[in-house]
């Protein structure tokens, strides 16, 4: 059996990314104390929810952080493949607090929504404001590093949503100021939750994905066997299973049947081949390939274990 790593590093500064995460963490700790003081003394259920949100944000960016540092320890003995999947874990929690927040906005806006109550109109206006420059500033700090990394995109979600839900309400708070408006402030709450729902569930589905080892949706095991049989000592590929570690692995195992019995030097040159056409045409970056040579086993590409 041969095993291979074909490693990308296309990462720089790793300690940056983690520090822009502190940094968001603190910035979010403050919006939320804010807006939560303020919710309470303007009324605004509204502002109330966005400082909720806020505050699963606050809990989610520290999951990401500790996920970040332990993503980064070594592997060892007892713990072959490290914490390099720390990441994948927290965007799944990250994405299950999201759908938890939302139904429970949902469900306090729906009693709010026909008992619409007086609310403190300039003090939600000035909170929105402050929350949009805050979190459009954490937005920024982590756009670059959401672009390839689950844990950090899931942050990022959490954040922009965070700002769009702070410019919902200095919208509903100013159509409250000047036309009394009151029953908007239920009406952005339901919103803002509906928005959170859609984008949670899709990191919830692609995190569980990765979690459950199943095959990447962009790979097909199919056209991968026939293009490695296209190798003319090959003449099956069976037994694969294909899955992600993590965002930056990929891993490939699988049977290959040879139709000669070739030595292990000559095996090396094929495996080199295999090796190649799954990195270059598939992104697979790790290989572990068992040969064979007439050996009475199943030869179907997806054997249960």
């Amino acid at each position: 059996m041969s095993h291979n790593h074909a490693h990308s590093h296309t990462h720089s500064h790793p300690d940056l990314k983690g520090r822009k995460l502190l940094l968001s963490i603190l910035l979010n700790i403050g919006i939320t104390l804010a807006q939560a003081i303020g919710g309470i003394i303007s009324g605004s259920l509204s502002l109330l929810s966005d400082a909720l949100h806020n505050f699963s944000d606050v809990l989610s960016l520290i999951v990401s952080y500790i996920a970040d540092i332990y993503s980064k320890k070594d592997a060892s003995i007892e713990k072959t493949f490290g914490y390099k999947r720390a990441e994948i874990l927290a965007a799944f929690v990250n994405s299950a607090t999201l759908i938890v927040v939302a139904i429970y906005l949902i469900y306090e806006a729906s009693f709010r929504f026909f008992n619409p109550q007086t609310i403190e109109s300039g003090l939600v206006i000035w909170l929105a404001i402050l929350g949009i420059l805050f979190n459009g500033f954490s937005v920024l700090l982590l756009y670059k590093d959401s672009k390839s990394n689950m844990n950090m995109r899931s942050a990022y979600l959490h954040l922009i949503t965070d700002m769009g839900a702070s410019v919902a309400v200095l919208i509903g708070g100013l159509l409250m100021k000047y036309y009394q408006w009151f029953w908007v402030d239920s009406l952005l709450t339901v919103l803002i939750a509906l928005y959170l729902l859609v984008v949670g569930f899709s990191l919830l589905k692609s995190s569980f994905k990765v979690l459950m080892l199943f095959t990447p949706d962009d790979l097909n095991l199919v056209v991968i066997s026939d293009a490695l049989c296209k190798i003319p000592e090959i003449k099956n590929v069976h037994h694969m299973h294909i899955w992600q570690l993590n965002e930056e692995e990929t891993h490939l195992e699988a049977h290959i049947d040879f139709f000669e019995d070739v030595t292990l030097s000559q095996f090396d040159v094929v495996l080199t081949k295999v090796e190649e056409i799954l990195y270059h045409d598939f992104g697979i970056n790790h290989v572990t390939i068992q040969p064979e040579h007439q050996k009475d086993d199943p030869k179907d590409i997806i054997v249960q274990d």
